[in-house]
């Protein structure tokens, strides 16, 4: 018995030992990260047809299947930081706004962050509270970073660009090398005078904030101008200079009321913001909207239940994001256009005299 144990007890510690090691093996296996080799012979693919399906590119149907059910499968993550290095970019675009505050802003950061989503890019915010000097700062910090390209709403006339950074500018142009995205906003303020006109309107008015840059929203009033000598309408203007109080627009309309009566039938405002600010005004005149005024605003901003905050002239921002996005990351388009404009449509908000 002594003789058996003796032999039998170093094939026992070999087995432990055999054991403990598979088990450290399989634990370390299991603990380990995931990388392209793993998906790829999980998947029962090349390594470089995981490389494709990871970075976009076009594979057959099965194999594109596969591989996804493999990243999935094992939990692969991709290393951005490393792919960025190899391939010199970030996959990030900076988009500099004003602010997330106002709708038209907000919405337009959720579509491009959507657009960019999609081509597997990352968006960097920053939001400059309409400062100048804050808007360059940006543009540095974002070269600094090496981003990929820039988006930008800015209001700053000495803005810098360095020559070779992608830019694209919405509302705004820059010069011939940025192009510039934008609504049709002289065709927006015709609309709005020529929808008043149709609507009964006789004597109407065009308030707004003057901006100090010349971008392609101050066309709303050349249009706006165009649209009322084309259907003989009776108009007046009212513009506040940057920073004015809208307490202006008050004293404006209080000096044209007479006998309980406004002197207008229709008001273009040339943002949704200035409309639901003007519509407050006009009820706390006794007056209302739209029996006694109509009211037409500028963006296409809706309530969280979806309706609009007021009759609007709409702006295409799923699409404005989109342009955006295509021109910025085109990279073989040979002439990339100076300014793309595109097409408005005026919506029912409740504001105008309609069914």
């Amino acid at each position: 018995m002594q003789l058996i144990l003796s032999e039998i007890l170093p094939v026992i510690r070999i087995f432990r030992e055999t054991i403990y090691r598979r088990y450290a093996f399989d634990m370390n296996k299991t603990n380990s990260t995931p990388t392209m080799k793993d998906v790829a012979a999980e998947a029962g693919v090349a390594l470089g047809t995981v490389s494709k399906v990871i970075n976009g590119l076009p594979v057959g149907e099965a194999y594109r299947v596969r591989v996804e059910e493999a990243v999935r499968k094992l939990n692969y993550q991709v290393n951005s930081y490393a792919q960025g290095l190899k391939l010199q970019k970030t996959r990030t675009i900076a988009l500099l706004i004003p602010n997330t505050m106002e709708p038209f802003y907000g919405a337009l950061a959720y579509h491009i962050n959507i657009a960019l989503l999609k081509r597997n890019y990352r968006m960097l915010l920053c939001s400059t509270d309409y400062n100048m000097g804050q808007e360059q700062e940006y543009v540095k910090m974002a070269q600094q970073n090496k981003v990929d390209g820039i988006i930008g709403l800015t209001y700053n006339p000495e803005l810098v660009i360095e020559e070779g950074t992608p830019f694209v500018a919405i509302d705004r142009s820059m010069g011939a090398q940025i192009p510039c995205v934008a609504s049709d906003n002289f065709a927006g303020g015709q609309m709005a005078a020529e929808k008043l006109a149709d609507l009964g309107c006789k004597r109407v008015a065009f308030l707004r904030t003057g901006a100090s840059l010349t971008n392609e929203p101050n066309k709303r009033k050349a249009g706006f101008e165009n649209g009322c000598l084309s259907r003989n309408l009776d108009y007046e203007m009212k513009i506040l200079n940057d920073g004015d109080p809208y307490e202006g627009f008050d004293e404006f309309l209080a000096s044209h009321m007479q006998g309980g009566k406004l002197g207008f039938d229709g008001l273009f405002c040339v943002t949704d913001g200035i409309a639901y600010y003007i519509m407050k005004v006009l009820r706390r005149m006794g007056l209302r909207v739209p029996e006694d005024v109509q009211v037409i605003g500028f963006d296409g901003t809706r309530n969280v239940g979806g309706d609009y905050i007021c009759s609007t002239i709409v702006q295409p921002i799923p699409e404005i994001a989109e342009m955006c996005v295509e021109l910025l990351l085109q990279e073989n388009m040979p002439v990339k256009p100076p300014l793309v404009c595109l097409p408005v449509a005026y919506a029912y908000g409740g504001t105008t005299m309609e069914s």
